[in-house]
């Protein structure tokens, strides 16, 4: 059985989670612009990750689920990693993206599991698996658009991956 303060972690961090990637987004878009190389693919990522967020948005309010505390980190963070990744290149913005879905990927499968299982939140399971589709597409896109091709890939995805890894745990909690 999920427990009511396990859903509402679950509901935290998938929030805050959502609003992360708006931010990774506006950063790299930030820096490449409009016609740089992948920018409509992010632009359409970045409109499914703003519908992602406002959901989550209405079911924070529409439950009494306190944000994480760490928003204001969060954005600056996402942002900065967005910028940051871009101004390495085309196919470092992709590498972000990439290892940022693998591991919400990952997130949301964990999560998946233990809601199919306690059948505890049919709304929140519908959800958490729709979404879930979309960033395994992100990442895909990201693969097909040479995220594997940025400089020194394993590295930039491992320290990628272990920062989302982070962020969830504290997000669930603070």
């Amino acid at each position: 059985m999920v427990e009511k303060r396990e859903l509402k972690r679950m509901i935290r961090v998938d929030q805050a989670g959502e609003f992360g990637a708006t931010r990774i987004y506006e950063g790299q878009l930030a820096v490449m612009g409009d016609r740089g190389p992948h920018s409509a693919e992010i632009r359409h990522m970045a409109a499914q990750e703003a519908e992602h967020r406002a959901k989550f948005d209405a079911l924070l309010v529409r439950r009494g689920v306190r944000p994480t505390a760490l928003h204001p980190f969060w954005s600056a963070a996402g942002y900065a990693l967005g910028a940051g990744t871009a101004l390495l290149g085309p196919e470092a913005a992709m590498a972000c993206t990439a290892a940022v879905e693998t591991e919400i990927d990952r997130h949301y499968s964990e999560q998946l599991d233990k809601l199919e299982a306690s059948g505890a939140d049919p709304e929140l399971a519908e959800m958490i698996a729709a979404f879930r589709e979309e960033e395994r597409e992100h990442r895909d896109a990201a693969f097909a658009n040479g995220a594997e091709q940025a400089p020194a890939y394993p590295l930039l995805a491992g320290a990628i991956r272990l920062g989302c890894r982070l962020a969830i745990k504290l997000s669930e909690r603070i």
